[in-house]
């Protein structure tokens, strides 16, 4: 009996294996589904720590020549006018490499609109070394893609927490509304906020007049002042 009982396990044994040998054959026939990271579109912020926020699709459209589109990975934002020489930095070694900030600063734009955003970005007192910053230096030079500049005195981007924004309402700047960086100018009228930024001059030139402040508009552009002179 124990013999018996020994061959019929034997024999249940090698059936299971058998059963397991054509399971694995038969799905070897199939090839395993592969899957990818798929990410998912942002959500935009409408409100935050208690205050609503306007939609980044606000703005109007008042740029010079239209929306920009800059490639990420070929961008290079050139800093010039320092005592070491230029210094050119790429997209990713600004956004990865400093500690980011994030304010809710309302544009007021002279066309009688507004939007209040929450912007992030980099401080540009942490971006440029004030010590590499010549002493005559008394102005600041922007430089956009597509033409468009504007100026500010050394001291008001160096003295103050100013923004160069790389996403509005936790979303990143679309090209629209100036994709890689654009100029969070607090206090000032909205032609000072500069789009599509490739280029940060300091001068010694206080007279120097950007592409609306060349046309009539006030060099200032203070918020509380009216923006022609």
């Amino acid at each position: 009996m124990k013999k018996t009982a020994f061959i019929s396990l034997l024999m249940s044994v090698s059936a299971l294996l058998a059963i397991l040998a054509a399971i694995y054959f038969y799905l070897q026939g199939f090839e395993k589904p592969t899957y990818t990271n798929k990410e998912l579109a942002g959500v935009e912020i409408r409100e935050y720590q208690g205050e609503n926020l306007s939609s980044i699709n606000a703005f109007r459209e008042n740029s010079i020549k239209g929306p920009q589109y800059i490639d990420r990975e070929d961008y290079r934002l050139k800093v010039k006018g320092l005592t070491g020489g230029e210094k050119e930095y790429t997209y990713n070694e600004i956004v990865d490499d400093l500690q980011s900030y994030e304010k809710v600063v309302r544009l007021d734009c002279v066309e009688g609109w507004s939007a209040t955003i929450l912007w992030e970005g980099v401080l540009l007192k942490e971006l440029i070394n004030r010590d590499d910053i010549p002493a005559e230096a008394s102005t600041v030079i922007f430089h956009a893609h597509d033409g468009y500049s504007t100026s500010f005195p050394t001291e008001y981007i160096m003295d103050n927490d100013i923004l160069m924004a790389y996403k509005m309402n936790g979303l990143e700047l679309p090209p629209e509304r100036g994709f890689p960086f654009q100029l969070v100018a607090e206090s000032k009228w909205g032609y000072k906020w500069i789009k599509w930024i490739t280029e940060i001059e300091f001068s010694e030139n206080d007279e120097y007049k950007g592409f609306w402040e060349s046309r009539g508009y006030s060099n200032s552009a203070d918020l509380d002042k009216g923006f022609f002179e």
